[in-house]
Order: structure tokens, then C-alpha cells, then sequence
């Protein structure tokens, strides 16, 4: 399993997202540039500039059409995937932490950041009404008083979005009403990252309190757990085995006063039934701060603090891999 090593961020990534036939590859950093790659042999296709601030999040729609980005700039943009074209600015009062198209990729979604006096807010805007994006109104906005949303995602059919917060607690909002449909508290700390299954039904939620945890996207229902001695930056579903990857380490701050062992920073797979870990990869020389699956579970990608995105195609005897009962 030799890994294709992408350099094209000179500081560390925040997160990577394949589209759904998974040619290309998304990332994004802190330093200002949205990249898009070959998932195939990692060539760079081209880039999105335009970002003041550190890009937190990207997305990109259903058809490869359009991506989304986030931004510490206080924006969210919009580009044409194809000429890196940008589409639309829509200016905020504090940073883009998460963002993301529905289904349909007519309607997105973003949270801003609780910071300088200002609320968070979960965003939602229609695409097909050019008025909302010339005038900067979402037509849905709901604000957050009590802890700020650090992750989100989309639920199964577009009518409402899951929403993980610095608490540790996942609240499912309505893309309609904006009301609160159902919450779930089974983390103790903050999630760091939240990812779906492929056909949307679950939900894998990654916290700073050590563990992995699969949701039920629409009832919110806890599934399974998968424990750690680290705090969890990233974890993504298998889509055609029973498996999870997760990547972590430690906060960026601590790194310096602890041990200089490269082994903390590996990818980590669990089997999704039975909770138990099966595999390490090692590469990083740091943190790995965002996996992601293939869309044909063929190969997975991670993006680290060392500013690296390597994608791993799996050797054969992955794909035959029993887990001993």
C-alpha cells in the first residue's frame, strides 16, 4: 500500500471530501487555497483562489457542478467546479466552520463561528433564488445561543441537517421550520468532525472525547462506539465494507510536550459490528486532522497538521479480510 502524497498546501489541512463518482479529490488548508486533485494518480487538476482567511470546510454538490468553501474571511463561496470560476460571495459576521449541499444541490447549508460578540449561526440559502445570494438573506437562519456548531451534515432526503456541537451534543435541525427536531448527548466533549454513510442513512460522528460514534441519521439513535486513547479529529464509513477509519492525535498545541513517537499519528480501522480495532496506518508527522473513503471503498485518503494529503489504495487482502469472531 504505497500512498500517492499530495503537496500543495503549505500549512495544515482542514478537511478533504472526494465527489460522488470519486475521480476528484477536494482540499482545503490553512493557508488560503482550495486544491482539487486526480483521485486516480494524484495529479493537480487546479485550484479555487480567492480566500483571505483559512478555508475550514468544502463541498461540493451532487453532479460535480459547484463547490462550496468556507472560510475563516467570514465567506462562503460558491465556484463552478469545472473553471474555478467564483459564483457567489456570501459575506458573514464571523467564520465558515462547516458547510454543505443537499442532495438535490439546490439548497446549502453553513454555520458560522460564536466569536467578537457575535452569534453562531446555521445558514440556509437556495441556490435557485439568485435574490437570496445577491442580497446575502438566507432564507433560513438559526441561531445557536448555547454552544457553537463545529460540524454538520445533511440528512437522508434534504429536510434537515445534523448538527455537532462544542458540547458534545448532535441536534437535528428542519431545513423548513429551522425548529430543533431531535438531540442527542452521548458525547462528553466536542465533535470534531461528523460524516454520512453513502446512501445517507448514518452518520459517524468524531470526538474530542476519545471515541467514534455511528448515529441513525434520521432517529438519532446511537449504533455503535469505537474507543481510543486520543482525541478523535476524523472518522469516515466504509462504503462497501463494515468498516471505519479514524484519524487523530493529539491538539496541535500539545504536540511539542509530549513524545516525539510518530506512532500516534496513524489511521486507525475499526469493524464497524464488532467495535474493535483490525489496522494501523502510519505517514503522518502529525495529527491527521480529516480521512475520507473512496466512493468505491477501494482506497481512502487523510489529510494531516503536516500541511500532506496522502491517498492509500488498499492491497488486495484487505478486500478478503475477515474479522475473527
Amino acid at each position: 500500500m504505497k500512498p500517492i502524497l499530495l503537496q500543495g498546501h503549505e500549512r495544515s489541512i482542514t478537511q478533504i471530501k472526494y465527489n460522488r463518482e470519486g475521480d476528484l479529490l477536494f482540499s482545503v488548508a490553512k493557508d488560503t487555497v482550495a486544491n482539487v486533485w486526480y483521485s486516480v494518480n494524484g495529479e493537480r487538476l487546479g485550484t479555487y483562489n480567492g480566500h483571505t482567511g483559512a478555508v475550514w470546510c468544502v463541498d461540493c454538490d451532487w453532479d460535480t457542478k459547484n463547490v462550496l468553501t468556507g472560510s475563516a474571511d467570514n465567506s462562503c463561496r460558491l465556484w463552478d467546479c469545472e473553471t474555478g470560476k467564483q459564483l457567489a460571495l456570501l459575506n458573514t459576521n464571523s467564520a465558515v466552520r462547516t458547510c454543505g449541499f443537499d442532495f438535490s444541490g439546490n439548497i446549502i447549508m453553513f454555520s458560522t463561528d460564536k466569536q467578537m460578540g457575535y452569534q453562531c449561526f446555521l445558514n440556509f440559502f437556495d441556490l435557485r433564488d439568485p435574490q437570496q445570494i445577491e442580497d446575502n438573506q438566507p432564507y433560513q437562519s438559526i441561531p445557536c445561543n448555547e454552544h457553537k456548531i463545529t460540524s454538520a451534515v445533511w440528512g437522508p432526503l434534504g429536510e434537515f441537517v445534523n448538527a455537532g456541537h462544542e458540547n458534545g451534543e448532535i441536534n437535528q435541525f428542519s431545513a423548513k421550520s429551522g425548529e430543533i427536531l431531535k438531540k442527542a448527548k452521548e458525547h462528553t466533549k466536542q465533535i470534531n468532525d461528523m460524516q454520512t454513510s453513502v446512501d445517507l442513512t448514518m452518520f459517524i460522528s468524531a470526538s474530542k472525547d476519545n471515541t467514534a460514534k455511528l448515529f441513525d441519521s434520521s432517529s438519532l439513535d446511537h449504533i455503535k462506539t469505537f474507543k481510543t486513547e486520543r482525541p478523535v479529529n476524523s472518522a469516515a464509513i466504509s462504503p462497501i465494507m463494515d468498516h471505519v477509519v479514524m484519524g487523530g492525535g493529539q491538539e496541535a498545541m500539545e504536540v511539542t510536550t509530549t513524545s516525539t513517537r510518530i506512532g500516534k499519528f496513524e489511521a486507525r480501522f475499526f469493524h464497524a459490528a464488532y467495535e474493535e480495532e483490525f489496522g494501523r496506518v502510519k505517514g503522518h508527522f502529525g495529527p491527521i486532522n480529516c480521512v475520507a473513503f473512496h466512493p468505491d471503498g477501494k482506497s481512502y485518503s487523510s489529510g494531516g497538521e503536516d500541511g500532506y494529503v496522502r491517498i492509500h489504495y488498499f492491497d488486495p487482502h484487505y478486500f478478503d479480510f475477515e474479522l475473527e469472531a
